[in-house]
């Protein structure tokens, strides 16, 4: 069965003014269709099809550009959109505010390591907060369209939050400006999102 481009919870324009409705429709529209199409290209008649994308991305065969790309591109918006809502931001609570704390001394502390990944990663890319079996979390980035659920991404852990930092995701709105749109990811982070895939992976 063919991947299909998921649905937005949200309106194009809700994420305003951090994100604006034309970056999303393009972005989503466009962007996320276009990796989602050709996801399905590159695994059409092999036995990758019926495979989850996590399946597909744990033993993607990295030389395999078609598949590692769109097969990212796919996965990493997917994930994108979740963990975004109108009207977020705030701190985490529970058990993901817990584990914030004891891996990263602060809230505040992993805001200042994550906000610096996604500063810093050198061209297109995204910068990722991952937990470990055991629950323990960590930040780190990856170029282009990879994620940590690859075979040789040192990143390591199951993604839980993402932020694209290719221009196309800011420029519209942002220009280079890149590091205030990281410090307006801030304001759309959904939490309850997040933590649920902390407690459903760690």
């Amino acid at each position: 069965m063919a991947f299909e481009l998921p649905a937005l919870p949200y309106a194009h324009d809700a994420l305003e003014p951090h994100i604006d409705a034309r970056t999303m429709e393009i972005h989503h529209g466009k962007h996320h269709a276009g990796y989602t199409a050709n996801l399905n290209a590159a695994i059409a008649g092999t036995d990758l099809e019926g495979q989850s994308i996590e399946a597909i991305l744990a033993g993607c065969d990295m030389n395999n550009k078609a598949l590692r790309n769109n097969g990212g591109g796919f996965y990493n918006h997917s994930l994108f959109w979740s963990v975004l809502q109108p009207n977020g931001g705030g701190h985490p609570t529970g058990a993901l505010a817990q584990a914030i704390e004891d891996s990263f001394g602060s809230f505040d502390q992993f805001k200042e390591q994550f906000s610096a990944a996604a500063k810093t990663q050198f061209g297109s890319g995204w910068a990722w907060l991952c937990v470990h079996k055991g629950g323990k979390l960590d930040v780190c980035s990856t170029a282009n369209q990879d994620n940590p659920l690859m075979p040789g991404i040192t990143c390591g852990g199951t993604p839980i939050l993402g932020l694209d930092v290719w221009e196309h995701a800011y420029y519209l709105n942002y220009q280079n400006r890149r590091p205030d749109y990281v410090s307006a990811f801030f304001n759309v982070i959904n939490w309850t999102a997040v933590a649920e895939r902390f407690a459903s992976n760690k």
